[in-house]
């Protein structure tokens, strides 16, 4: 009996056959990522400053941010829902067992304070006066739209909520954690109207929240000002941080805060002259964006600041 074999013919449609599945399976887009903050990927920056670090920018996972002390450990935003929030809670612990716990988030979106209700209740949580006003105000409207937007959003933040303050401040707070002092900042309508910065300045390492970052500035507040956004870069980059750590994306460092600074000077000069010179909003940020397209690939952002600037432009 001779061997079974297959003809060349058959043979290359199998190849072809399977290099057309296989294309096709490479075509399909990969399932985002759930927004869940890793367990154990904690990693140290400087002697007293640690972070959970979003390396992929995935959406809805913040940077979470630790500042030791011998006494007591803050930590700087929550994650997505209280089992974000245990997760933190328990990389918190890791790094300082039987400290007093503070929290304070860089603003109030879910990503980041609506995983304080897994912390402990003698936490001590820290917010300023403009975040209490966002609380106040919105509530949990940016809640809700995140759970819209997915089934593990949904579960994640069904039936969060934010957790009362003990520690109120209006413009800053200096925390003694032993060894090591934080300034917390309010820095006024930035992305929200209760963005926060903490400062470390013993090792010079800022946690930034939104207001200077990788990806381009969100305008997600009717609060929002370019005007401010310029002033609260101007505050940073006085401080000369070697480590800025944002609320997304990878770490970096003061280039965050000058490329935000030429990108919203661009726009608020431009956007100004062209309103001067009678152009409508709608003309001015299709200008806008077509001139600035070939430095940010990812424009998207980019109507809201114009927005912004054009009501503030005289």
């Amino acid at each position: 009996m001779k061997p079974f074999s297959l003809s060349p013919r058959i043979v290359t449609v199998r190849i072809l056959l399977c290099i057309v599945a296989g294309s096709m399976a490479a075509a399909q887009p990969a399932a985002p990522r759930p927004p869940m903050i890793p367990s154990g990927e904690t990693r140290k920056l400087t002697s007293h400053t640690y972070a959970i670090e979003d390396k992929d920018t995935t959406p809805g996972v913040p940077n979470i941010g630790f500042v030791v002390g011998s006494r007591g450990i803050l930590v700087i935003d929550t994650g997505m829902g209280p089992r974000n929030g245990q997760t933190v809670v328990a990389e918190a612990q890791k790094l300082a067992p039987g400290h007093q716990l503070y929290l304070v988030t860089t603003h109030v979106h879910p990503e980041h304070d609506l995983g304080a209700e897994a912390f402990p209740p003698q936490t001590k949580v820290i917010r300023s006066a403009d975040q209490e006003k966002d609380i106040a105000q919105y509530g949990l409207s940016m809640a809700n739209t995140f759970i819209a937007r997915s089934t593990i959003n949904a579960e994640l933040l069904t039936g969060a909520n934010f957790r009362t303050a003990d520690i109120h401040f209006d413009k800053s707070y200096d925390l003694d954690l032993g060894g090591i002092t934080v300034r917390i900042l309010a820095m006024g309508p930035n992305h929200t109207r209760g963005d926060t910065a903490i400062w470390v300045p013993a090792e010079r390492v800022l946690f930034s929240g939104d207001v200077a970052m990788k990806g381009l500035p969100s305008f997600a507040s009717p609060d929002s000002s370019v005007k401010q956004w310029l002033a609260s870069l101007q505050t940073f980059a006085a401080l000369k941080p070697a480590i800025v750590v944002p609320s997304h994306g990878p770490i970096g460092d003061t280039g965050y805060i000058t490329g935000y600074q030429s990108l919203l000077t661009t726009v608020r000069d431009r956007t100004a002259a062209l309103k001067r010179q009678g152009k409508s909003l709608e003309e001015v940020t299709s200008i806008l964006t077509a001139e600035l397209k070939p430095k940010y690939a990812d424009t998207n952002r980019l109507a809201g600041a114009i927005r912004t600037a054009y009501a503030e432009a005289s």
